[in-house]
């Protein structure tokens, strides 16, 4: 009998995986964040069919797709590779959960911006933060079809859709 190496454990638990992967999405999206408010949209507010909008949002949603198709991928192929639900449906949801996700995240960051008068770039990563926990259960039950009775017992096979 062979012991099973303390990383070789830490990997098994999945969402020790869900953290690692959402980490990933998350380093993307904050440097992203950060490349766009201060590098590329130079502009405080951009015009888009007579909507005016504000460079922090405009950062935020380009960076928060970006962050999202790093997610994606690496929770599907990482996280949650037991589903048996399609990619297509998988990657539905989880845009679907994605798009919500971006709402919150806005009206997390417009708070901490124009009401307690945050620095963009750190409100950001506190937005993210504060909506992260409620994420992997609603990736794990709905992005990704897995039930409580298949997490209870271990089992891939009893995947559902």
């Amino acid at each position: 009998m062979t012991k099973k190496s303390w990383k070789s454990k830490f990997l098994d638990n999945q969402v020790v995986r869900f953290v690692l992967s959402a980490g990933m999405g998350f380093i993307v999206d904050i440097c992203a964040y950060y490349l766009f408010y201060h590098n590329l949209l130079v502009q405080k507010t951009y015009s888009f069919n007579g909507f005016v909008v504000r460079n922090s949002t405009l950062s935020l949603a380009l960076s928060f797709f970006l962050g999202v198709m790093v997610n994606f991928i690496i929770t599907r192929y990482f996280v949650f590779s037991e589903s048996k639900s399609s990619a297509y449906k998988q990657f539905f949801r989880f845009m679907v959960v994605a798009i919500v996700g971006f709402f919150a995240n806005l009206a997390v960051l417009k708070f901490f911006i124009q009401d307690m008068h945050m620095y963009p770039p750190v409100a950001r990563p506190l937005a993210a933060l504060s909506l992260f926990f409620a994420s992997y259960f609603v990736h794990k039950f709905f992005s990704f079809s897995l039930s409580l009775r298949h997490h209870a017992t271990g089992s891939s096979s009893k995947a559902s859709n």
